[in-house]
């Protein structure tokens, strides 16, 4: 399909070259994540920043408000698939239609939107490689102001194992098919860094690949080869089943793409993620490497 080749990621180059396709829709889900006490921080839309400068003819869609369950007591927590169709096709997404997500800031936020339409049987997604960063380095075109896409109809399915829950984690405890992996940065993981989400350390059991890691100086994702190896280091190509979480069940899909895109079959996001898992004292926890 022109160089669209369905495993997550799209460059700068493709997306200008295709900037007038009739079925392309374009979206900026930049958030930002501001220190806050108490912390670790509040939720702030980057809809400021996409109207100020974004690619021609993209959107924006606010994941924290229109993409989330508002009745969860945790942030972000995915709709569901019956709810997300109602909203993406509001922004205009239909069923023949391809989508590329991009951020102003961490890619997570586009990785993040990429799972949930993963997640939810919708394949044609794509993150932009290297995000606006990227795009405006290049000195490629933006505009300013708003653009919106004609509302169409989609309907969304659930994909089986997509998604964990508190239960699955819980279970997935010295389950030899599973590889539980923490996409935080290794000071969180460890519990020596004073940012945490109630508790200090990580869920018992699980291993450390940080989302930051994925990406090279530049802010794109290394080769499939480079990706690979932390991966390998831990074990988790020997595992039929992987869980990723976070602290809210975002960076986790950046080491999620990635899997994806080295071939993994059997992964999943625990959307709750810290979030959720610090709040049970019960639940049990790991301090160190």
């Amino acid at each position: 399909m022109d160089g669209w080749d369905g495993r997550g990621l799209i460059s700068t180059a493709w997306l200008q070259d295709h900037l007038g396709d009739p079925d392309l829709r374009i979206f900026d889900v930049t958030v930002h994540l501001r220190p806050a006490t108490p912390g670790p921080y509040r939720i702030e839309s980057g809809r400021a920043d996409y109207e100020a400068s974004h690619i021609p003819g993209a959107a924006f869609l606010d994941l924290a408000v229109d993409l989330s369950d508002r009745a969860s007591p945790l942030g972000f927590t995915h709709p569901a698939a019956e709810r997300l169709a109602q909203a993406l096709g509001a922004a205009g997404i239909g069923p023949s239609d391809r989508v590329v997500a991009y951020s102003t800031t961490t890619p997570m936020w586009a990785t993040r939107l990429w799972w949930m339409l993963r997640a939810a049987n919708f394949d044609q997604a794509a993150v932009l490689d290297g995000g606006f960063g990227a795009w405006t380095a290049e000195g490629r075109p933006v505009e300013a102001g708003a653009q919106t896409y004609p509302a169409a109809k989609l309907s969304l399915a659930e994909r089986p194992g997509a998604w964990a829950d508190k239960a699955a984690v819980l279970a997935a405890i010295g389950d030899g098919a599973v590889c539980t992996i923490n996409a935080l940065a290794a000071s969180v993981h460890s519990g020596a860094s004073d940012t945490n989400y109630g508790r200090k350390g990580h869920i018992k059991g699980s291993v450390n690949v940080p989302y930051a890691s994925l990406l090279g100086e530049d802010g794109r994702y290394r080769s499939d080869a480079e990706l690979r190896r932390p991966f390998e280091a831990v074990g988790v190509f020997d595992r039929p089943r992987v869980i990723c979480y976070c602290g809210g069940g975002i960076s986790a899909t950046m080491d999620a793409l990635a899997l994806t895109r080295l071939g993994h079959s059997g992964v999943a996001v625990y959307d709750g993620s810290m979030a959720e898992w610090v709040r049970d004292p019960d639940l049990p926890m790991e301090i160190g490497g």
